[in-house]
């Protein structure tokens, strides 16, 4: 097994979402929606996220991973070919955002499972080092539309469904493996997976956490105009700053976690979440608002593939399945909370809306601490038989 050519693969994937996971927020702007189609267009495609996570993982463990990459690259890059043709109209829309939702939720979960496998010992650094391109996909997609494309959200949509389609080349050329006998997913297994505290506390943590991140990527570049920055700055800096310092925190714990528990880090980067955030709703000051940005993205740069890396260490059977499930809550909080900064917006402000951020924070490290209470609960059990 050519481990390189395996990581390679999901690399071009992960990269890929990356890329279609900045785009709503980038080109929202051109839409011209009011604020509440805004959030129900970033419903739909969390919902699509949503469907297609919590279907694929089974399928994952069962057929393996290459086919669901496959058709998860064939439908965003169809998606992204199409977008444009909507003409901005709010119907057609919602249906692309969808489409592109089913496809990225095939893709991060056959992506992540693809990853975790490669090196079992050092997942939590692995996994931090494939979603480092996640942040590049992020960053580059604002950056190239402001700095090269002039905002043009048409131009866009083809660039990102070009790079999909040289991802769907590479992985179509890659010999990734079949299904691990030992983990494939059975039915009979479900009862066993879903009696497990410890999946919910993951699948909390990953629901707060996507909720506080996407809800930047999504309404940062509207409250920074709310401020008096223009649109092209605006974008430069979710690009250069919260996507930038994304990538380099995952660069930065790829290596941390060699030595440090992935539950001690994730702890941190919620209270440090939280904090930040917070901090930055507190400011009229673009510049105050801007450095808060930059260390939100550098506190949340660990947490989706380290809570990732938390449910394949937990879950070594049916791990696609399990990590399916905590994908699936983080996409429900992706769309719980677009459409709460939607509707607050529209009556309270999109500064008070936001406030929305350090609150998941906190339920975060919440979180994170029961899941500590809990395991170490079950190692006491273990030792005492």
């Amino acid at each position: 097994m050519n481990n390189q050519r395996l990581i390679f693969a999901a690399i071009s994937g992960v990269f890929t979402y990356g890329c279609v996971a900045a785009m709503l927020g980038t080109i929202m702007p051109t839409f011209k929606l009011t604020e509440a189609e805004n959030g129900t267009i970033a419903l739909m495609q969390a919902i699509g996220l949503m469907i297609a996570s919590i279907s694929v993982g089974p399928l994952v463990d069962r057929f393996g991973k290459k086919p669901a990459l496959l058709v998860s690259l064939l439908i965003i890059s169809g998606a992204l070919f199409s977008l444009p043709s909507t003409g901005g109209e709010f119907g057609l829309v919602r249906m692309s955002l969808f489409a592109l939702g089913f496809g990225g939720g095939i893709l991060v979960t056959a992506a992540n499972a693809l990853a975790s496998d490669i090196n079992v010992e050092h997942r939590a650094s692995t996994l931090n080092f494939l979603n480092l391109f996640f942040g590049v996909g992020t960053m580059a997609t604002p950056l190239v539309s402001a700095n090269i494309l002039g905002n043009n959200a048409t131009t866009l949509c083809y660039l990102v469904a070009v790079v999909s389609a040289i991802a769907l080349a590479m992985t179509g050329t890659t010999a990734i493996p079949g299904p691990k006998k030992e983990g494939g997913f059975q039915m009979s297994d479900a009862g066993d997976l879903l009696s497990k505290p410890a999946l919910w506390l993951l699948a909390l943590m990953l629901f707060v956490y996507v909720a506080c991140e996407v809800g930047i990527f999504n309404w940062e570049v509207k409250y920074l105009m709310e401020q008096g920055v223009d649109q092209t700055t605006a974008t430069n800096i979710l690009g250069f700053g919260f996507a930038g310092a994304l990538t380099i925190g995952r660069l930065i714990v790829s290596k941390l976690l060699k030595d440090t528990k992935p539950q001690t880090v994730t702890l941190g980067a919620a209270v440090m979440m939280a904090i930040t955030t917070f901090l930055m709703l507190q400011t009229s000051s673009p510049a105050v608002t801007i450095g808060c940005l930059v260390l939100a993205g550098l506190a949340m740069a660990p947490v989706f593939p380290t809570t990732l890396a938390m449910v394949g260490d937990a879950f070594p059977r049916g791990t696609a399945t399990a990590m399916g499930i905590v994908i699936t809550a983080g996409w429900a909080g992706l769309a719980l909370s677009s459409q709460i900064i939607g509707s607050l917006a529209n009556s309270s402000g999109l500064r008070a809306a936001l406030m929305v951020l350090p609150v998941a924070a906190v339920l975060m490290a919440l979180a994170n601490l029961a899941l500590r209470s809990s395991m170490n609960n079950k190692a006491k059990a273990a030792s005492a038989r």
